[in-house]
């Protein structure tokens, strides 16, 4: 997949990180989390977490996300803040964000374009005889969208502020400042080393190609694909949620977008094994995992859990302190009390079958 970028000045080619495109990101990979192995322990927290009637609509909706990205969700001009975002939404018209909305169901006229199906009658069609083999609920929500753009595009925007509410806002604090930071780097390294270095150093995947004809990124994917950024520019979004994922928005009358995954720790990266072995010493004693059970579900001081398991506190302490050497617990103070508390996503790391065993 190309993107033309001959006599594109330096300056309309952006890398910077955006909350609605690694939102996204998120929400794909709790829709297919057997894309995202590296993600288990945050996809098992997060969907257990979700009420279920978030859990429906997130369902209703995702064919947006689950085997591609509408082209709404990859901001050209990333702002700050997901609301900031949103309001650019806001301000698309009806047919251009209804037809990226719906792009699942028009993916073969993709690279060529074609006319939004609030406006054309044979992509209405199109949308939804597609629809229709992803069953009825996606069925409804085409036809919803069709029929009151303003209304269903209103829905969408609850459902990403819900979630945002949910889980999301909590999780862009702490990735947020990592792809700010990979971001900068990347604009450094433009700067000082030129553009092609910092294209390989995004992706091995891509390339700058330059010759007589002109200048290029191409993105090795298995699809064929052509755009320009002429007049426009093009923007580069890094993603802690992405990996293996590289997508690139090249569909015609849109700015062209390529997000790129980047390394994480916080999200579940490789653990050294001696930090395995330390926390699978810590579990496989039965008082320990005994003591999992309740930490899993609330915080508790040392003597709370002496009286709950009939041993003296001395013992409880020793317990902890190898289980928080291990990093599997946190603990906080609260006035005279030291309490202690079960850390989940560390926990699922080690294995969805003994998380479920301690909350179960």
């Amino acid at each position: 997949m190309t993107i033309d970028i001959t006599g594109l000045p330096q300056e309309r080619i952006v890398f910077c990180p955006s909350p609605l495109a690694e939102l996204a990101a998120a929400l794909h990979a709790l829709a297919e989390p057997a894309h995202h192995p590296r993600l288990h322990a945050w996809t098992t927290t997060t969907a257990a977490a979700l009420k279920p009637e978030l859990a429906d609509r997130l369902h209703e909706a995702d064919f947006m996300w689950r085997s591609t990205r509408s082209d709404i969700l990859l901001p050209p001009r990333p702002r700050g803040t997901l609301a900031e975002e949103l309001d650019d939404l806001d301000r698309m018209d009806d047919e251009k964000y209804v037809g990226s909305a719906l792009e699942i169901s028009c993916a073969s006229h993709y690279t060529h374009g074609a006319p939004s199906p609030l406006v054309d009658e044979r992509m209405r069609r199109r949308a939804l005889d597609l629809a229709s083999a992803r069953g009825p609920r996606q069925v409804a929500f085409v036809e919803r969208m069709l029929a009151d753009p303003p209304g269903t595009r209103a829905w969408i925007r609850r459902l990403l502020e819900d979630c945002d509410e949910a889980f999301f806002a909590d999780t862009w604090r702490r990735v947020g400042v990592q792809l700010a930071a990979d971001a900068r780097h990347k604009s450094e390294l433009m700067r000082r080393r030129g553009l092609a270095k910092a294209v390989s150093d995004a992706s091995a995947a891509m390339v700058l190609e330059e010759d007589e004809k002109g200048s290029r990124i191409v993105v090795d994917k298995l699809v064929q694909g052509r755009t320009s950024a002429e007049g426009s520019g093009v923007t580069f979004l890094p993603t802690a949620f992405g990996w293996p994922h590289l997508f690139a928005l090249h569909t015609p009358g849109w700015q062209p977008v390529v997000q790129y995954p980047v390394p994480t720790r916080d999200l579940g990266g490789p653990t050294a094994t001696e930090a395995v072995k330390l926390r699978l010493e810590a579990v496989a004693h039965p008082m320990r995992m005994r003591l999992c059970r309740s930490l899993a579900r609330g915080a508790y001081s040392t003597g709370e859990l002496a009286d709950a398991y009939g041993i003296t506190a001395p013992e409880v302490s020793r317990h902890l302190a190898v289980m928080k050497k291990a990093g599997l617990i946190t603990t906080q103070r609260r006035g005279r009390y030291v309490l202690h508390q079960l850390d989940v996503t560390v926990v699922a790391r080690l294995g969805s079958d003994f998380l479920e065993s301690v909350l179960r």
